[in-house]
């Protein structure tokens, strides 16, 4: 049988067409216009997710044996309000996960509502990209919509409502609005207060591998598929990834260097930090996860390489890094500010032990180190509360570079896996239809059947001791800092 997965990204909808061994049948990628209408705003037409998705579909499935087609299901961009009135009008465009104009609304939730009361209700508190404190721009600075407002929902459930007619959202997706009670997997009565909503404007829970309908009999026509194929709730798209890296199950870790750097570990109990440093969310294996993002990572390399040295051989650069674990230089790699584990906007970037021996190879392997050793940071958070996996898989751009496998692995002090075959959130939500549709038992039994690794970068007790001191000395600089970024913005 076939499985459909759909990533429905920020720039981009990418499907996935796999069976059940973990074979890919076919890819797909279809854009869609991004929207600033004011600095720091940032929009999108749900419409425009659903055009794109049905062609993306249409073209996928060309060539494919349709009558094959068993399940569809979603890893989607988390965080952004879709708004529907009482005939499934969408209100407005969707604000989104980037969209940074609901500081006053966060300043609110955590300072006078409280970050310890939201703890208490959510297991997080309020950022700005987190989809309460969206609800509660909507309902100050535009009322009339805030009146009309029937259904609430994030992205990739507006797909999942089109295609079934089902409203609904899954956990993982769901631990990132500041509505659910994380812990014990149902909304928050007091979160809803807080916003002024009712609970019936959300939608109905279901685990990500849960079917919550079939696919419609008009577009199960237009698309040439049968009206039993099931649609499944999916994922948040770190979830989704997560489960197409194989990392669910007790205390498994998966470590992203893409544009954003993020660490994600899986756990079968709940947990919280005391700052709540790290988001601590439902997993889509119907367990716990813990995730810490830091909001520059390969984008770090990028913006060395192609502003600063201009080149786009990002390899040649690295071939001269050879004394790992010795470098003086340091680099804080807070180029867009930092959510993990510091939540500060005003954090910069800065290099700091510049000598007038310092080379260009320095300078680039600081680059690299102070991105592994800011995933350190958010790593010795989990450690803090008893999560210490021993091993990660590691995925995106950046983990194509064999130095920053290496950084990682020693810095650490882990062992690195490279997944064979890494599709993100497509592949994720394909697993979970497999799931929904009765292939395999739980989520757990398909990672282990479909995610094979490549190869694994051990760490060397040498290296990991140097670099163990000059972690120590890069965890001074920020806090020696902190206060010098809030008064230079």
């Amino acid at each position: 049988m076939l499985y459909i997965g759909v990533d429905l990204g920020t720039s981009s909808v990418k499907l996935v067409l796999m069976d059940e061994t973990g074979k890919i049948h076919g890819t797909v990628t279809r854009e869609y216009p991004l929207f600033f209408p004011q600095p720091g705003w940032s929009e999108q037409k749900p419409e425009d997710w659903y055009a794109q998705a049905i062609e993306g579909l249409k073209e996928l499935l060309k060539d494919a044996d349709k009558s094959q087609v068993a399940g569809i299901s979603f890893g989607g961009q988390m965080h952004g309000l879709v708004i529907l009135d009482e005939n499934d009008n969408v209100l407005r465009p969707a604000i989104l996960w980037n969209d940074g104009r609901t500081q006053k609304q966060v300043d609110f939730l955590n300072g006078e509502i409280g970050k310890e009361t939201l703890s208490k209700y959510t297991a997080n508190i309020a950022f700005a990209g987190f989809t309460a404190p969206k609800i509660l721009w909507v309902k100050e600075n535009e009322p009339e919509n805030f009146k009309k407002i029937k259904k609430i929902m994030l992205p990739k459930d507006y797909l999942a409502y089109k295609l079934s007619g089902t409203f609904c959202t899954d956990y993982s997706d769901a631990s990132g609005m500041l509505l659910l009670d994380v812990q014990n997997r149902k909304w928050s009565k007091e979160m809803c207060d807080i916003c002024g909503i009712t609970e019936d404007m959300l939608p109905q829970l279901f685990e990500s591998f849960e079917k919550v309908g079939t696919l419609k009999a008009d577009l199960a026509k237009e698309l040439g598929l049968s009206e039993n194929v099931v649609i499944a709730a999916g994922a948040g798209d770190n979830a989704a990834a997560a489960v197409g890296t194989g990392t669910v199950g007790p205390n498994k870790c998966n470590v992203s260097l893409g544009t954003s750097g993020t660490i994600f570990m899986s756990s079968d109990s709940f947990a919280v930090d005391s700052n709540n440093a790290l988001h601590s969310f439902d997993h889509a294996d119907g367990k716990f996860h813990l995730m810490g993002c830091m909001l520059s990572a390969a984008s770090c390399n990028k913006w060395w390489n192609d502003e600063i040295l201009k080149t786009k051989d990002y390899a040649a650069e690295q071939k001269g890094i050879e004394k790992l674990g010795e470098n003086h230089v340091f680099f804080l790699p807070y180029l867009m500010g930092e959510r993990s584990p510091w939540n500060n906007p005003n954090a910069r970037a800065t290099f700091t032990g510049i000598t007038m021996d310092t080379t260009r190879e320095d300078m680039t392997q600081a680059v690299l180190e102070g991105v592994a050793f800011a995933t350190r940071d958010m790593f010795e958070v989990a450690k803090s509360i008893g999560v210490a996996p021993s091993r990660t898989m590691i995925c995106g751009g950046g983990a194509k570079s064999p130095l920053w496998r290496k950084m990682i692995a020693n810095i650490l002090n882990v062992e690195v896996d490279v997944p064979v075959c890494e599709e993100g959130p497509g592949m994720g939500g394909a697993m979970l239809a497999m799931v929904a549709c009765g292939a395999y038992k739980t989520v757990e039994e398909a990672a282990a059947a479909i995610v094979k690794v490549d190869k694994t970068e051990k760490p060397d007790p040498e290296l990991v001791k140097k670099y163990e001191a000059r972690y120590q000395q890069f965890k001074t600089i920020y806090p020696a800092l902190a206060e010098t970024f809030n008064k230079i913005v």
